[in-house]
């Protein structure tokens, strides 16, 4: 009976809410990089090598921890964290209309560079929001409260991947990119209307702000340390460059924007949904490491489906059940590995540290994913997905290390 009080509580309150506002506000202009604008430019006729290289704009989700600093050291209007995501959010809001003034054909290095902007933008505001909500969350609440902020990101991606495909089917891009852009507004009405974290201990110098959270993870002791930096840079590196190019990957099998928008794209939603919730409830009772073993295992098998979809080729039916297994245990892996990052931070210095382990785990999606157009070309897409499952193995045996079965988190 108490174990059912604990998830009751810890499920319906204010901080859960909150987390749902930080995973939607998060994941949109990341899936408009790598879903809407691959897609956009291969209906325009752009090759699947520049499409691929166009991951090379993620970069700064790569380098965040440079200026993550900043966020920690000083503090603009409305506070540390509330000030600089409105100053993000907004930025993002004004810029994402942009693209729909561009030629794909005409103006590639422009919108290379526009997409590097909000790239940046983009990353600046998940430095803050995976700061806040660090400090949000009590220890108890990190397993569920990061799921539902994954559960909430996957959420995300169905404007980008979903509505505005079918939009781009009726109306002209213009209008479509600042439809879009407008699905930023509910994370600034979050930002205006949630309090502000208390502060505690946040570093009085810059120097402090750059070193500290290094020399405190160093203290950690040399071989731990790296340890859960090749963790974290390969738990989630095959599933990463097995989606890279998912919208190309659908429209090159013959489906149509609205088939991929209508099933591929919503296919994934309630099984996203329910994967969120039931991974952050099992994780309660498993604990963060068991739950990294089991969900990782079925993060691993849903690539598989993308090998076999690739044998099937054009099938509704086939491509619904494979992007609802993907959508479930690449959810659950994802929430089961965000919640290790959040545990892995030292509370005084969430910023830095937490942008620190996500830019690693961005190095993957940017540069990894950078060559799957050319291992696509070159070697087919089963050949290639199958690559991705090899990929993935890495991560699996660095748990006995880092996150060991029985061992207590």
């Amino acid at each position: 009976m108490t174990d059912k009080i604990n998830i009751k509580q810890v499920l319906f309150n204010r901080r859960m809410l909150i987390c749902i506002f930080t995973g939607f506000s998060s994941g949109l202009p990341l899936y408009i990089l790598i879903s809407l604008v691959p897609a956009w430019l291969r209906t325009e006729g752009v090759d699947l090598k520049s499409i691929g290289l166009f991951a090379l704009i993620q970069l700064p989700f790569t380098w965040k921890f440079i200026w993550a600093p900043l966020f920690d050291r000083y503090i603009p209007p409305l506070g540390r964290r509330r000030g600089w995501l409105l100053i993000a959010q907004v930025a993002l809001v004004i810029i994402l209309p942009a693209y729909g003034y561009l030629n794909p054909k005409l103006d590639l290095w422009t919108i290379a560079y526009l997409s590097l902007i909000v790239a940046f933008f983009s990353a600046s505001q998940d430095i803050v929001l995976d700061a806040y909500r660090r400090e949000l969350l009590l220890e108890a609440e990190l397993g569920l409260g990061n799921a539902i902020h994954v559960n909430a990101y996957k959420i995300a991606s169905l404007v980008p991947g979903a509505l505005s495909l079918v939009l781009a089917d009726h109306f002209a891009w213009k209008s479509v990119y600042l439809i879009t852009a407008l699905f930023m507004l509910p994370g600034i009405v979050m930002t205006l209307f949630v309090s502000e974290p208390e502060l505690k201990g946040a570093p009085k110098t810059l120097r402090a702000a750059v070193v500290e959270p290094f020399e405190e993870f160093r203290s950690r002791g040399l071989k731990p340390a790296l340890l859960i930096l090749a963790f974290i840079f390969f738990y989630k590196l095959g599933d990463s460059m097995a989606t890279a190019l998912a919208t190309p990957f659908y429209l090159d099998l013959g489906f149509t924007k609205t088939e991929i928008g209508l099933i591929a794209k919503n296919a994934g939603l309630w099984p996203s949904v329910i994967g969120g919730l039931l991974g952050g409830i099992w994780m309660i009772r498993l604990g963060i490491n068991r739950a990294l073993w089991i969900f990782g295992v079925v993060q691993m098998g849903a690539i598989l489906g993308f090998a076999w979809l690739a044998m099937v080729g054009h099938d509704p039916l086939w491509l619904a059940v494979v992007i609802g297994v993907e959508a479930l245990g690449v959810g659950l892996g994802t929430s089961a590995f965000v919640a290790f990052i959040a545990r892995t931070t030292h509370p005084l210095y969430t910023a830095t540290q937490f942008a620190l382990f996500t830019s690693l785990a961005a190095v993957p999606r940017t540069f990894a994913n950078a060559a799957t157009g050319y291992m696509v070309e070159a070697l087919g897409w089963k050949t290639f997905f199958l690559i991705c499952f090899g990929l993935a193995i890495p991560g699996m045996l660095l748990l006995v290390k880092v996150a060991p079965w029985n061992a207590k988190d």
